[in-house]
């Protein structure tokens, strides 16, 4: 499932073809994706322009001058293309042709900038609703969420307190929406790596006794955000089913340190560990035994 950086790059990419732009009209071509499209889905999104477009954890939001925002989620395998007049897809610097059988697209945005919005997704566990922007709070969808990793508001002190008295691994706690919002399985494995931490460790161990942050928890919150910003940077991991708004593969699975480096040698200087996989909570999990303590 793409990641808080894959989603991030989707929402930049779509920007330039909806933020300002008036939705014409909305094509389902099918009764829904995970969830049944609402009865009312598309005639409350015509005519209304996207007044801004945002994120939540893994969620895109798109504000409507009707005060509704449009909530998207790409699920397993959703992706989004902008085709312009001509028909022909918008490509980036570094394009990949696309493969997905056109079959797959379900949603489709007419926009006012002359664009049309794709929505492809062959697995359907992908999911889009409308709702009032003043009952956001009280959304199943996004209520619960914690903190976004890259807010102003998340700190080692934050991440103690969500993490204190917590006896399962540090790992499993990272990965909690709860805890913090967006992380998956392969930036919580760069992150731990990069701060030095065992994904076995308890997470409680992030508080001191007295309940302040401890040193390694400031080290995993530096971690978490540089290894998301050099994330979003090189446009996301493509390992399976991400591509970029423009078809674009992002590139940073190139720049792994452990995450599905089993056998290879540990890239910290000095260590002579090898990066090894075990699995934890139904999931793979890429450490160095040698210098994640």
């Amino acid at each position: 499932m793409p990641e808080l950086p894959e989603v991030e790059t989707v929402r930049r990419g779509l920007q330039p073809a909806m933020e300002g732009a008036r939705i014409e009209r909305t094509e389902t071509r099918r009764a829904g994706l995970r969830f049944p499209f609402q009865a009312d889905f598309a005639a409350r999104l015509r005519g209304r322009t996207v007044s801004g477009l945002g994120r939540r954890a893994k969620y895109l939001m798109a504000d409507l001058d009707s005060g509704d925002v449009l909530l998207m989620h790409l699920g397993m395998s959703g992706s989004f293309r902008v085709v312009t007049g001509d028909g022909a897809a918008m490509p980036g610097e570094f394009h990949h042709p696309r493969n997905e059988d056109r079959i797959h697209d379900h949603v489709v945005f007419h926009m006012s900038s002359g664009a049309m919005v794709v929505f492809n997704d062959p697995r359907r566990f992908g999911s889009m609703k409308v709702i009032a922007r003043a009952a956001l709070d009280q959304e199943p969808l996004l209520k619960g969420l914690g903190p976004e990793p890259l807010g102003n508001a998340f700190d080692a002190a934050m991440l103690a307190s969500a993490c204190a008295g917590k006896k399962t691994s540090l790992k499993a706690a990272l990965l909690d929406q709860r805890v913090v919002a967006g992380l998956g399985n392969i930036y919580v494995c760069e992150a731990l790596f990069r701060a030095r931490l065992s994904p076995r460790r308890l997470a409680a161990t992030l508080a001191t006794k007295t309940g302040l942050p401890a040193d390694r928890a400031r080290r995993l919150v530096d971690a978490i955000q540089d290894v998301l910003n050099a994330a979003i940077a090189a446009g996301g991991s493509s390992l399976r089913d991400h591509r970029q708004t423009s078809g674009e593969l992002g590139y940073f699975q190139h720049s792994f340190k452990v995450y599905d480096r089993e056998g290879g040698t540990c890239p910290t200087p000095g260590c002579r560990g090898t990066v090894q996989r075990f699995t934890q909570n139904g999931r793979s999990t890429f450490w160095c035994p040698n210098c994640q303590k």
